[in-house]
Parts: structure tokens; sequence; C-alpha cells
């Protein structure tokens, strides 16, 4: 019983972390309609901001109680400062960009601001020193409990306080309501929405950085702090429903204490448990707790969705000349010997799963934050069919697509259920699934050492190889045009576009979502027992977050509704990030403001661009004529 007393006053604790992230993701959802993948560097910034200064700059802060506080609440302004300068530069100017142009340029910003802050601050931990006064321990029963953890127990309820009064009592906070219910109404008021808009960012971003600062009496501070927050808060804010600060606290509570009975009854699992409730609440309830149903995100585009695919009505002689292109480059990537070999490789599997993705994005109007789960699903399952029954490479390769398949069957039936945000978020509760199964299965999978050694390539088969992967990449596209064009490809779109009336028209919605997500995960597995071929080996790695990315970043750089996009951006996306590897310290940093470029300028992707030129040219060469 005193066991248990002490992991519920923890997962209490836990929820006030959770809380204060999810209370400041919340406001600048709720106002500015973004959802703001880099809230997690500002819980980082105003960590590491806090612990240089009472450790370094002014170690004596850190042995008074007041200035300590004052050195916290100076985190918290830091990283509200920030969040004003994002807004100005970025935000703002993706105010109207679909939410998932929006979680892309944010990313951007999460690698820009993380090698900014490994340049300011160095990549070292900084261990920052307890907090004045609430060094000790109260005793429960036979068990012991940190006076700062209670501390921190008290506050959780008292910001929930205060941002209750800030939101009804206040001129501002009803300004702010009002803002998040109807922007352009308010506006016709009188009333202008961007300092409403910029001041929802200010506190969101200073509730994040107060909740890393407050952190540092418990753990160090470190530049991996950023992405092991966010995910989490991103289950928090989806749990209990977008834009509301109730259905946040009520979240972070729950979170909170199943946090705790992972820890206490199964501790291995405890991220896998964390995930399948989130799962389970968006089942039953797919706008979360307390939330309003996500319309953005379904749309995937807005303007941009009644051209499907820019390129589709353009000829097979174009498409023709296009893929002999193709096959161009591909033969030069390999005449430019191994190390050329192996980015022409990397760059073509990558291509294959981002197609996997686009076809679902485009046509479906589907999106996937968790996409790596299918792409881990085909690796581990190619691997695991080679090492466990000596498979060869076509049956390695349909052990993978079958893993994949067989998984995407069960989910897909809760993926029709959902839409925009949820849908993504509950995808990316599939992948941390499989990425903690990965990790914690070590009989299995080997765990965090992976499964090494695979020879379903051989040396002598590698040209054989390579020839297999252009033809599978270029089937892929292919395959994509004629989806596009028939009969399904039409049904599909016009369910995305308008899901209420193409259901009233007799066309089964439902089945569409699920038979295209299907089919997407299938050949994303294809390409996990393509890249477990072509790597010799595979680590749960490739189901994180950052391989799901990878696949959006894919099909955004090149263009969403462009038929080539896919290919485009895994080019650029391959050779850009090996050749920055190479040759800039913070290529990160750099890919990342590129990113943002290219969200703001042309949404569209590169494709996009090349595609608006020419638009500007013909007219002025018809006019020279």
């Amino acid at each position: 019983m005193t066991f248990s007393i002490v992991q519920l006053l923890g997962g209490l604790s836990y929820a006030t972390t959770l809380f204060l992230m999810a209370a400041g993701l919340t406001l600048i959802f709720g106002v500015t309609r973004i959802v703001n993948f880099a809230h997690g560097s500002f819980f980082m910034l105003g960590a590491l901001f806090t612990a240089h200064w009472v450790t370094d700059w002014f170690p004596a802060w850190g042995d008074s109680a007041p200035l300590y506080l004052v050195a916290i609440l100076l985190g918290a302004a830091c990283a509200g400062l920030a969040g004003a300068i994002v807004e100005f530069l970025l935000l703002r100017r993706m105010a109207q960009a679909p939410e998932l142009y929006q979680l892309v340029a944010t990313f951007g910003l999460t690698l820009a601001m993380h090698d900014a802050m490994q340049w300011a601050f160095g990549p070292e931990e900084v261990f920052a020193p307890r907090f004045p006064g609430l060094k000790g321990s109260v005793q429960i029963g036979d068990e012991f409990f940190p006076v700062y953890q209670l501390a921190m127990i008290a506050l959780g309820p008292l910001v929930w306080l205060g941002l209750h009064l800030l939101l009804r009592r206040s001129l501002f906070g009803q300004r702010l309501r009002a803002a998040t219910q109807d922007r352009s109404m308010l506006a016709a008021l009188g009333v202008n929405p961007r300092p409403l808009m910029l001041g929802a960012v200010v506190l969101g971003c200073a509730l994040a950085g107060l909740g890393g600062a407050l952190q540092l009496p418990r753990e160090p501070a470190h530049l991996q702090m950023d992405m092991n927050v966010i995910v989490e808060t991103f289950v928090v804010v989806v749990t209990g429903g977008l834009g509301s600060i109730g259905g946040a606290f009520v979240a972070a509570l729950l979170i909170g204490m199943v946090h705790a009975l992972g820890i206490s009854v199964f501790p291995q699992a405890t991220l896998v448990i964390v995930f399948l409730t989130m799962a389970v609440v968006l089942v039953f309830r797919p706008q979360g707790l307390r939330g309003r149903p996500a319309d953005a995100l379904d749309k995937a585009g807005a303007g941009e969705a009644a051209q499907t695919f820019q390129g589709v009505r353009q000829g097979w002689a174009w498409t023709a000349a296009i893929a002999a292109a193709f096959v161009l480059l591909a033969g030069l990537g390999w005449a430019g010997g191994a190390y050329w070999q192996t980015l022409a490789a990397d760059a073509l599997i990558l291509m294959i799963f981002g197609i996997s993705l686009q076809s679902m994005m485009a046509l479906g109007g589907l999106v996937s934050f968790g996409h790596a789960a299918f792409f881990a699903l085909g690796a581990y399952g190619a691997a695991l069919s080679h090492t466990l029954g000596g498979a060869s490479l076509p049956v390695a390769l349909a052990a993978g697509c079958g893993a994949a398949l067989a998984v995407a069957a069960v989910f897909g039936a809760a993926v029709v259920r959902s839409s925009g945000v949820y849908l993504a978020m509950l995808s990316l509760a599939l992948a941390q699934v499989i990425w903690a199964s990965a990790t914690q299965w070590v009989s299995l999978t080997g765990g965090d050492n992976g499964l090494i050694g695979l020879a379903l390539v051989t040396p002598d088969g590698q040209p054989l190889f390579y020839a297999l992967l252009v033809v599978l990449a270029l089937g892929a596209v292919l395959a994509l045009r004629l989806l596009s064009r028939s009969v399904m490809g039409a049904a599909l779109q016009a369910g995305r576009d308008a899901p209420l009336r193409a259901a009233a028209s007799g066309l089964p919605v439902s089945w569409l979502r699920y038979r295209v997500f299907v089919e997407s995960a299938v050949l994303a597995g294809l390409a996990g027992g393509l890249f477990a071929a072509h790597k010799g080996a595979v680590f749960p790695s490739l189901a994180a977050v950052s391989t799901s990315v990878d696949a959006l970043l894919v099909v955004l750089l090149g263009g969403v509704h462009q038929l080539w996009g896919a290919v485009v951006g895994s080019l650029v996306l391959t050779y850009a990030g090996a050749e920055l590897g190479r040759e800039v310290t913070y290529w990160r940093g750099v890919l990342g403001v590129f990113i943002m470029l290219i969200m703001v300028a042309s949404p569209s992707g590169l494709l996009g661009v090349l595609a608006r030129l020419r638009g500007h040219r013909r007219p002025a060469a018809a006019g020279v004529r």
C-alpha cells in the first residue's frame, strides 16, 4: 500500500511536467491552429539556459531559493522570447498553411534550434544543484518521497487555475478564446488577431521553458530533452483533445498515472502502455476526451487538393522521357563508385518508402506520422525470416510485406474512424509500440544491438539488387500514376475532398480509405525489407519518429501533389544530408532552415516552384512572339 502511494505521487509529479508542456502546446494550437512540433525545443531551451545560469554563469544563485526561482523564471522568459522571434519569422507565415506543412516546418525548426543550442551551450550534460529548501524527503510508511516533487504536484493545479482565470476573467483571455473560435469574425469586430497570436505563442513557449527549468533539480539538462518530452506531450494533447486546456489537464493526470503504473508493474513496457492508452482513447473518442473534430488535415493541401498530381495529365511520352532520365541518373550513380552506389541505393529505398506515404496522403487525405512502423515491420520480417529460416531475398521480402500487411489489416480498422492530427498521432502510437517492442524483445530482435550480419545480398549480386531497386522505384511511380487515373483513384479523391457527399453518393468511403492505407503499408514494408537487404542489419531506430519524418520530408520537399515529388524529395534529402554531413558541422541546423524555407516559400514543394516558374515564363514567351 505504501509503495503504491509513492508511485501515485510520482505519477502526479510527472503529470505536472506533462501539463505545463501540453497547456502551452494547446494554447498555441487553439489560437494559431499550428501544431508546434518544436515545442520540446523550448522546453530544452528553458532547461539549458537555467542550468548554465545557476551552474556556470552565476553559481551563487544556486544556493539561494529566491535567486534560484528567479533563474527558473528567466529560463521561462528566454523560451518565451525565442517563441516571439519564431512567431514573427515563421509561425505567422504558416498560419494559412495546412497543418501537415506546419508540422514539417516546425520539425525543421527543431533541427535548427537543436544545433543552435549545441553551438551556444555545448554538447555536454549540465547538472544543476538541488533547489534550496526543498532538498529533503518525507517519509511515507517505509518509503521516502522527495519534497521537491511534492511542490511540483501542488504547482500543477495552480497553473491550471491561473490559466483558467486568465482565459475566463481577463479581456486578453476572452479575446484569446474568441480567436480560437473565429479569428475572421474577431478581426471584423475591430480586434487585431496578430497580437493575440503573438501572446499565445509567447505564453505557450514560456510554459514549455518553465517545465524544462523545473526539471533541473530532478535530472540534468541535455540535448536529447526535446525529443524525449515532445512525443509524450503530443500524447497528452491528443488524448485530451486539441485546443482544450481542461482536456490537457485530465489527460496529463491520466498519462501520469499510467506512466507510474507502467514503471511499477511493467517497467520494460511503460512506453507501450502509454501509447496504448492514447490509442484506446482515440478508438472510442476519435477527437480525444474533450476535443473538437479536426478538419484541416483531411484537406491535406486545401487549394492544391483539386490538382491531385501535377504531371498526371501529361502524356505517356513525357512520362517515358522522365523515366528514361531517371534510369540514366541511376546508372550514373552506379558508375560513380562505392560511395555513390551506396547513396543511390539509399535514395531509391527512401523513394519507395516516400511513395508509399504519398499515395495515401495525396489520394486518400490520410496523414501518417508513424509510417515507420510498417517500414520497420518489413525490415524485421525480412531479417527474421532470413536468420531463423534461411530465406532467400524474394522470400524475405515477401515475409516483410506480409508482416506489414498483417498489422495494417488490423490497425486500419481504427484508421478509418480517425482523421487529421488524431490519425497522425494514432499512427505515431503504433510506431512507438513497434519501436518499444523491438527494443525490449531482446531474445527475438536483439534489442538495441539489432540483427546484424544479414547476407540477403552477396557481393556478386549487388548489381542485380541495384537494378531491382531501380525497377521497383520506377514501378512504384508508374503504379501511382495509374492509381491516380483509375476509378478507385477518382473515388478516393472524392472521399478526400467531400467525404459526406461521397458517402451520400454511394461510395464506400471507409473501405476505400482502409484499402489505400493497407496497400501503402505493404509498399512501406517492401521498402523496409529492401533496406534490411541493402544494409545487412536492422535496428529498432527504423521505427523511430525520425524515420517517419524522413518519409514526410521526402513527400513534402518534392511536392505531395507532384507525381515525381517523392523522387525529387528523396534525392535532395539523401544527397544533401550526406554532403552537408561531410562538410558542415551543424548540418542538421542547415537542413532545418532549408526545410522551413521550402514550407514557407512553396508548400507545393520544389517541383511546385518549377511549375510556377514555367507558368510565369509562358506568358512572356507568348508576348515576345
